[in-house]
């Protein structure tokens, strides 16, 4: 883990533009917390993570890897299919044989604009509402269910405005997430705070609150393509990814 940490900082201090890419849903938004940025017209994600099992909901009782595939179809809304990794002892497989990661859990996410930053009025947020994993085939199927595999369910409410400060400017990022799950539930508000240097936005800082926990994290884009990643939950658990933009448009 110290490692983890050593290599965060390093390439945090190396790197000390654009809306992020979330490492757990592959969406749009700061860390683990949402926001009401969109991406560019016609832009399409395709990436992947490791994600600390102190970032999962805890059916994920080790690491684990993701991978999604995103597309932003009208400015004002983004679709995203995300696959998690099972692991095959903790699906009960290993006296079969079976070992590692064998099996993944499928979600979808959407992501719809209300309202462009200063459409009305020059101090209005952008709005955006979203889901993710709303629907679980477990039993009957359900929304919002409380057990059964949507492990990834939220639905949200986010807005955000951009400050300026100087020559410099601030993101603020309200939100509030809610779902009914018993081992993974969220009711409550996050708050997130980024900022892109004037002397190199490519690169952007983030802190939030992601109503369970605190967590700090950079994002750097690369050739105007590569996103990286970087986040330490809770201060101290390391998770990191790699997403590739293409613009169609």
């Amino acid at each position: 883990m110290m490692k983890f940490k050593l290599l965060f900082f390093v390439l945090f201090s190396c790197v000390s533009s654009g809306a992020s890419a979330q490492l757990t849903y592959g969406t749009t938004g700061l860390l683990h917390a949402p926001s009401a940025e969109m991406q560019r017209d016609k832009t399409v994600m395709i990436g992947g993570n490791f994600m600390n099992k102190e970032l999962t909901p805890p059916t994920w009782y080790y690491h684990t890897y993701n991978y999604f595939l995103n597309v932003t179809i009208f400015p004002w809304m983004e679709v995203a299919y995300t696959c998690t990794l099972f692991k095959a002892e903790a699906l009960g497989l290993g006296p079969y044989g079976y070992t590692g990661f064998t099996n993944q859990d499928r979600y979808f996410s959407l992501r719809l604009r209300a309202l462009k930053e200063g459409q009305f009025w020059k101090y209005m947020p952008a709005v955006v509402f979203g889901t993710s994993d709303p629907y679980t085939e477990s039993g009957d199927g359900q929304i919002s269910s409380t057990d059964g595999n949507g492990y990834f369910c939220r639905f949200y409410v986010a807005a955000t405005k951009h400050i300026p400060i100087g020559k410099e400017e601030i993101g603020v990022h309200l939100s509030y997430l809610y779902n009914k799950r018993n081992e993974y539930k969220l009711n409550g508000f996050a708050l997130g705070v980024t900022y892109n240097p004037t002397f190199h936005p490519q690169l952007r800082v983030i802190a939030e609150y992601d109503s369970k926990n605190f967590a700090l994290g950079a994002t750097y884009l690369l050739f105007n393509h590569l996103h990286i990643q970087l986040e330490m939950q809770k201060m101290q658990y390391f998770s990191g990814g790699l997403t590739y933009k293409i613009y169609l448009k």
